[in-house]
């Protein structure tokens, strides 16, 4: 017996079995829900017995399978097959004593298939379709968010009906075509998430189905999945090299298909999801060199912000959380101005490179504070900075700010000197502190901005500056008045400023309260 022989004898004694076990297994649901519990033990044996004539069929009829081992189906099959058609016939008495008209109906689909099978061992390997006389099954839900929508494509009306149940039980839409011609006309008129597809049916089979829908475009990434009696591995392996998603042999395992479907919706979601997102790509990249355009201009105001304030501020302002700082505006701010004490003489006495290292050092350690406490850097010339608060984005408590930063800068600095000594360097760090109202805006012509204060509050700032000894912070009396309660501090000396009429009391912090 040829390769091809023995396959159709394989797929004609599995597929009603695989009726038997099928329609088994819903009933034992059944009956374990609501119908009479007498029926129970019967079907359980039923489908004992069914398991048990798959198993002898898969035996004797494999790919190698001899005529000596084909010979011995009809007295291997007999006694189990007679036992299962005597339980049939009590199942089917019970049923109709309780009334239980639904599970006889499956009864007699059950028997349907079994004589189906009686006649396939009786007749050889005389080409039959067991019809369980279940008719046309049409789909009998809507379709749902959570559920795809499956076509079960099958010219045995007992499997579509199967099929179509289980499916339906589970929660999904079901598309019924009786042959190939028809499920590819399903397919183009009808949207499908998963196609359930037989291999063997009359003019176009499983094989011509699968090639057509994956040769076309619009139907190409519609998941298949194989069902068929015919297991042979290289039906198999040609099912997968057309495109198919998985294969399951019949009769099927309930929860592995219940997986598979699972599985093969998932994977169609997330390529859907996938086309969307490409879709949406293109959309974008249509107005993406206008868009561009516009980011390079933000990209060049935003690294020109970035020269004055802390990249947050810069990206705030940018993004339209903040005035444009450049243009000219007046604001009450708190002014800080820091320098080394010492080193103009260290300048002129160390070597070039020895300044550089002491400046970055200085400046780098500066920097994390000012940033820290969100002060605005108006400008640093060698050794000075000048630091101030509320400007360009008003915050709670400058004063507050200032001093604190104040504070930290000469401890941090402290640190340095420490280590400065060592390579015989004798710097200290002097801080003015000043509040007041100040001019702000773009100083410089086209091609140089700079970003600046004008008013006395900075001068004022500066000039306690450069009164401050070694490690000393000089406050006006305007700052002292906004920050007193926080602070220990002792009243300097009036000092007689540069650009000031008068003498102008000031007050060191020795720290904080």
């Amino acid at each position: 017996m040829n390769r091809e022989a023995l396959a159709r004898l394989r797929h004609e004694l599995r597929t009603p079995l695989n009726h038997i076990i099928g329609y088994s297994e819903m009933l034992l649901e059944d009956v374990a829900q609501a119908d009479p519990a007498a029926l129970a033990s019967g079907l359980r044996s039923l489908h004992e017995l069914a398991q048990r004539l798959l198993k002898i069929v898969n035996e004797l009829v494999h790919g190698k399978a001899n005529e000596f081992e084909v010979a011995q189906l009809s007295d291997r099959l007999a006694a189990p097959l007679s036992t299962a058609a005597a339980t049939i016939e009590a199942l089917k008495r019970a049923a109709f004593t309780s009334g239980a008209a639904a599970a006889l109906a499956d009864l007699e689909r059950i028997a349907s298939a079994a004589a189906s099978l009686q006649a396939v061992i009786t007749d050889g390997l005389a080409a039959r379709s067991p019809s369980a006389g279940a008719g046309s099954a049409s789909p009998a839900a809507q379709e749902s968010s959570q559920a795809g929508v499956i076509l079960v494509a099958d010219d045995d009306a007992a499997n579509r009906e199967l099929l179509g149940r289980r499916l339906e039980r589970d929660g999904h839409p079901v598309q019924l075509a009786d042959s190939g011609r028809a499920a590819l006309a399903l397919l183009r008129s009808r949207r499908v998430d998963l196609v359930l597809l037989d291999v063997m049916m009359p003019e176009v089979d499983g094989y011509e189905v699968l090639r057509q829908l994956k040769a076309d475009d619009t139907l190409r990434n519609i998941p298949v999945l194989m069902i068929s009696a015919v297991d042979e591995i290289e039906s198999v392996v040609r099912c997968i090299e057309l495109g198919a998603e998985d294969y399951l042999p019949k009769p099927f395992d309930p929860v592995l298909l219940r997986a598979r479907i699972g599985a093969c919706l998932e994977k169609k979601r997330l390529r859907d999801r996938e086309a969307r997102h490409l879709h949406e790509l293109a959309e974008w990249n249509r107005t993406l060199e206008q868009r561009v355009d516009e980011q390079v201009a933000l990209v060049e105001r935003l690294g020109r912000l970035k020269r004055f304030f802390s990249p947050q501020l810069a990206e705030a302002i940018v993004a339209g959380g903040a005035d444009d700082p450049l243009k000219t505006h007046r604001r009450d701010v708190t002014v800080v101005f820091l320098d080394l004490r010492g080193f103009t003489a260290f300048a002129e006495t160390a070597e070039p490179e020895e300044v550089m290292g002491v400046l970055r050092e200085y400046h780098a350690e500066m920097g994390k504070l000012i940033l820290e406490h969100e002060g605005t850097l108006e400008r640093f010339t060698g050794d000075g900075m000048m630091i101030f608060f509320n400007d360009p984005v008003p915050v709670p408590n400058p004063g507050e700010r200032a001093v604190r930063m104040a504070l930290a800068m000469r401890e941090r600095v402290a640190h340095l000197i420490g280590n400065w000594r060592k390579l015989g360097y004798e710097l200290g760090l002097g801080i003015g502190i000043a509040q007041g109202y100040a001019t702000i805006g773009a100083i410089g012509f086209e091609g140089r901005w700079d970003y600046g204060a004008i008013g006395s509050v900075t001068n004022l700032a500066a000039r306690l500056c450069a009164e401050a000894k070694p490690g000393q912070i000089l406050i006006s009396k305007r700052v002292l008045a906004a920050v007193e309660p926080l602070l220990h501090v002792e009243p300097a000396d009036e000092l007689s400023l540069k650009g000031f009429q008068r003498a102008i009391p000031a007050y060191e912090v020795l720290g904080l309260a």
